[in-house]
């Protein structure tokens, strides 16, 4: 988040004339007096009057030139107030005023330059510190800055901006409490100080306070409400929150005070994309670009949102021009490796991957996406142990559960028993349950935790253990079960940390058991006697709901309506959903499909999986319908995107996984019709 610390340099006088006094001394006076009260034009024609008198008083053509700058005429300023200390370079006011235009140039060598000046010969000259201190911090010389902010309050305890910039200096570094307080201080100096509450906001919100911080700005808009920085970061409280349609007013806001704001452009965006607004996200990112387009972060979201959008390409330009900003932007590097898995370049996207880590060696989220790619690839013994990464990642939903038990490494246990427990998905807990006769033959005592779902299938599967469902090993969703539930236990492993035991090669999957799960063959064959009509069963599942894939990996059922055509095929869905939904699909699309009210695919896995088993081939999208058909051994015909998950590595028709498995992929993105179109061929 991009938060403004400007200087707020104090308005600096001209000390008294050396010589005595005359009536030159107090027409210059009564000019200082009405420039003070904001009364600029009386204020010049004195200060024009003294000048037209006496053509080189200093003090005159001082005050002429802190005038001037006043009212936008830095040209004129720098000439004044030079003539000034041409003539009396004594005078250290002139030159602190002197580095006051400069800085407003954006000369900040020649303005810290005359600050120094000023303090060579007046070091006690606290606006000259402080605002020699504004310059330093510009120029990101922070620990010189904060010594010339502590300087000026040595001199002049009351002075509140100093205490404001001392602490965003002290932001900057990180030491919070100790900016808060100054922060406090400079509103205690100065209750109506609107720049102080904006920063008190914004080190209550890096804090994470963020009511107080909302507080905070909204006092700094009582106080002054033309604010478009504190509505902006307002708004960044707000989302951060959860207040997304308030932020959104919040950056709006900001944004009819401020047009040119692009901060607050790119924050809009990031709310929009918050509220799945992709379209609207992608125009604010634009705008924020069109006014600034040297904004990395600016780059890198929109190219999360083009990559959200589908466009691929669109989002690889985007991530590439965030990283020639930002070389070190290890975030954008890791993106750009996941965009180019997606277009199935994996060689480059493994070193994309591999440059955020070695930019970010902890960088959890990278190096978990790295173990898929490798994984994908073939490289299973890096790949695997790459894997136990994805407890530092966001795509990886399941808590760690960080018992007071160590982890098991495949050893016989001399006592007590082995905790295996099931993560991630459904699809992912039956692909894992793969291993689990490997581990049977370890001769190790098993309790295995699994969804309740998958309880009586594994216990029937797996009947040499000891099968429950979650929540009954003395943790269940909390990880902190107690010592006397957990006194059976010698060890225990999540059942994603298998395939690093037993998968380390190609050859490893082949020695796996296959099938290795068990449908009720009773209610097996009661699906087969009420569906078989002297055709084959093909069961067909086509769509899944998942957030951030199912949209490449669904297929529209219409798009299959080659498959119907094909005789002596019967055609039964395994797809879960409404059932009236369901129907109304099949009806649209003229699919003619068996569609079994009485199986719940969510609720009753048992029962799902003795339909599955009554088929003759499954057809199925990358599903959890997929895992379970391969898994009871049914021949299954697995419908793939371009870039398809890790788990079906790269370029194969089959998969170690499950032997009676067949992989049909998109020849290109969204090509789907080639799909269905090898399927036809093979049913013929």
């Amino acid at each position: 988040m991009n938060r403004p610390h400007s200087p707020f340099p104090a308005s600096q006088k001209s000390p008294a004339r050396p010589a005595p006094v005359s009536i030159l001394d107090g027409m210059l006076a009564s000019g200082l007096k009405l420039h003070q009260k904001g009364e600029l034009t009386e204020a010049e024609r004195i200060y024009r009057q003294v000048l037209a008198i006496d053509a080189r008083h200093s003090g005159a053509l001082h005050l002429l030139g802190t005038l001037a700058h006043q009212v936008g005429r830095r040209d004129v300023a720098l000439h004044l107030i030079r003539a000034a200390i041409k003539i009396d370079p004594a005078q250290a006011a002139f030159y602190s005023n002197l580095g006051t235009v400069l800085q407003a140039e954006g000369l900040l060598d020649e303005a810290a330059a005359a600050y120094r000046d000023a303090l060579n010969r007046n070091p006690r000259l606290a606006e000259a510190q402080m605002n020699l201190g504004t310059v330093l911090q510009g120029q990101g010389k922070l620990d010189q800055a904060a010594s010339r902010f502590r300087a000026a309050l040595a001199q002049r305890p009351d002075l509140a901006e100093a205490h404001l910039n001392l602490g965003n200096i002290l932001e900057a570094q990180g030491r919070l409490g100790e900016a808060l307080a100054s922060q406090e201080r400079a509103l205690a100096l100065r209750p109506g100080f609107a720049e102080a509450c904006f920063s008190r906001g914004n080190l209550l919100q890096a804090e994470g306070r963020l009511e107080e911080a909302m507080a905070s700005y909204r006092q700094a808009l009582e106080l002054r409400p033309g604010f478009p920085e504190a509505h902006g970061n307002l708004g960044n409280a707000l989302k951060a929150g959860e207040r997304l349609d308030e932020a959104v007013a919040s950056y709006e806001r900001a944004l009819a005070l401020k047009p040119d704001y692009a901060e607050a452009h790119y924050n809009l965006g990031n709310a929009r994309q918050a509220q799945h607004l992709l379209a609207d996200a992608a125009a604010c990112y634009e705008r924020a670009l069109a006014l600034k387009p040297g904004l990395p972060e600016a780059h890198y979201n929109l190219g999360n949102t083009r990559q959200a959008q589908g466009n691929l390409q669109a989002a690889e330009a985007r991530f590439e021009q965030a990283i020639a900003l930002r070389p070190a932007y290890a975030e954008a590097h890791y993106n750009l490796g996941c965009v180019l898995q997606q277009q199935g370049r994996l060689g480059t996207a493994m070193a994309a991957m591999r440059t955020a880590l070695s930019l970010k060696p902890d960088y959890g989220q990278a190096r978990f996406g790295l173990a898929l790619a490798e994984i994908q690839s073939g490289d299973f013994t890096r790949g695997w142990q790459d894997y136990e990464a994805r407890w530092q990642s966001s795509d990886h939903d399941t808590p760690r559960r960080d018992y007071p038990l160590p982890l098991w490494t495949g050893e016989r246990l001399q006592t007590g028993r082995l905790l295996l427990w099931g993560e991630q998905g459904v699809g992912d807990e039956i692909q894992f349950a793969g291993l689990i006769p490997e581990v049977i033959e370890t001769g190790n005592a098993i309790t295995l935790e699994c969804d309740a779902r998958l309880q009586p299938l594994f216990a029937r599967s797996f009947p040499e253990i000891d099968v429950i469902a979650s929540g009954q090993s003395g943790s269940g969703a909390s990880p902190s079960g107690d010592s006397r539930d957990l006194a059976e236990f010698r060890a225990h492993l999540p059942a994603g940390s298998l395939p690093r035991l037993y998968r380390g090669n190609e050859a490893s999957f082949a020695a796996a058991p296959s099938p290795y799960l068990l449908a009720d063959r009773a209610l097996q064959g009661e699906f087969r006697s009420r569906y078989f009509d002297g055709r084959r069963l093909v069961g067909l599942a086509w769509h899944t709901k998942n957030a951030r894939t199912g949209r490449r990996r669904s297929v529209d059922l219409a798009t299959l309506a080659l498959l119907f055509a094909q005789r002596g095929f019967r055609f039964v869905s395994l797809q879960y959903g409404d059932f009236d939904a369901l129907e109304a699909q099949a009806a649209a699309a003229g699919a003619p499909l068996l569609i079994d009210r009485s199986v719940d695919q969510f609720a009753d896995i048992d029962r799902f999986a003795a339909q599955v088993a009554a088929m003759d081939l499954v057809v199925t999208i990358d599903n959890s319908t997929a895992h379970l058909a391969g898994a009871l051994g049914l021949p299954v015909w697995l419908m793939l995107p371009f870039a398809a998950d890790w788990r079906w590595l790269e370029k194969r028709a089959d998969s170690p996984w499950y032997p009676t498995m067949r992989l049909f992929r998109q020849p290109a993105a969204e090509d789907w019709a080639s799909v269905v179109d090898a399927i036809r061929s093979r049913l013929k």
